[in-house]
């Protein structure tokens, strides 16, 4: 008699021939805990259905192979097949530490009350290379972060390393629909129904930084962190959360595409500290911000 799933991972791939595999095998490796791959390739061109397919039958995770409805949509149908008590998302091009799935589901299990966890990252360029520290934005979260911590940009929490119990999730209605990608509107939600939310010192994700990732997108990515944040337009902290927020954006169009940055300013420049702080990095060139930040 099989054992109960105890964690669900659910898997969006599109685009990550090079790189599913080994996302597919850290998850594999997993030990110390019941749980189910599930995999949808969301109609990648590349070879990513072919080796999945190779992947499904060696390690037999369900998998479907279907035309593309993009990331929500996939995130969601994901949801929708997920038979664990506790899910978790992992990106295909990112990979798994020994040993998360046990920790953060031990973790749930002593803490009932508890709707979400988050853990650490670790930061790795397209060919897998990767450090042992955590990536300090989280490290300084621990052990928890308010509504209005996140709201303001004052704390951050990475979605691929999350563990979510899936009742509590489905009940908040899976997935928003009305935004191109998941995790920060959703996290807003979750933050605002739940007040405080914790974060371990667990290392729960290898995050892969490379040119055709999502987050590389800063114009769509702070564009939906700008129509999320609307959502709270009637909190009392709203205007300055709306400042930070475009602060955070003029900061990574400064590091990435400078001439970007000035075209913005317009748009992003605030009379506020956050700001002002922020402006000189438009100056630096990339090479010493590389260095000085560690980006």
């Amino acid at each position: 008699m099989e054992s109960a799933v105890i964690v669900s991972v659910l898997m969006a791939c599109y685009k990550h021939e090079r790189f599913v595999e080994a996302a597919v095998r850290s998850v594999m490796a997993q030990e110390g805990v019941s749980f189910e791959l599930i995999v949808i390739d969301d109609g990648s061109p590349d070879r990513s259905p072919e080796i999945l397919e190779r992947l499904a039958n060696e390690f037999h995770f369900k998998y479907v192979h279907r035309p593309n409805k993009g990331v929500v949509a996939t995130m969601n149908e994901l949801l929708s097949m997920a038979k664990g008590k506790y899910f978790c998302s992992m990106a295909s091009d990112d990979m798994m530490p020994a040993g998360r799935l046990a920790e953060q589901s031990q973790y749930l299990e002593s803490h009932p009350e508890v709707p979400v966890c988050f853990g650490q990252i670790v930061v790795m360029d397209g060919e897998g290379n990767h450090g042992e520290t955590p990536d300090p934005r989280y490290t300084r979260s621990v052990p928890q972060v308010t509504f209005e911590e996140f709201f303001m940009g004052k704390k951050e929490v990475h979605g691929c390393s999350e563990m979510i119990r899936l009742d509590v999730f489905r009940d908040m209605g899976g997935y928003d629909k009305e935004f191109p990608f998941e995790d920060f509107p959703q996290w807003l939600k979750f933050f605002h129904r739940f007040g405080t939310l914790p974060v371990l010192p667990t290392l729960c994700c290898y995050y892969r930084v490379h040119g055709n990732n999502m987050s590389s997108n800063s114009t769509l990515m702070y564009g939906t962190f700008l129509k999320a944040l609307a959502r709270y337009s009637d909190h009392p902290l709203y205007p300055k959360a709306v400042k930070i927020w475009k602060s955070h954006w003029f900061s990574m169009l400064a590091y990435t595409n400078k001439a970007e940055a000035v075209r913005r300013i317009p748009q992003l420049a605030s009379f506020s500290w956050d700001f002002f702080k922020r402006f000189p990095k438009l100056f630096v060139p990339k090479f010493i911000l590389d260095r000085r930040f560690n980006v």
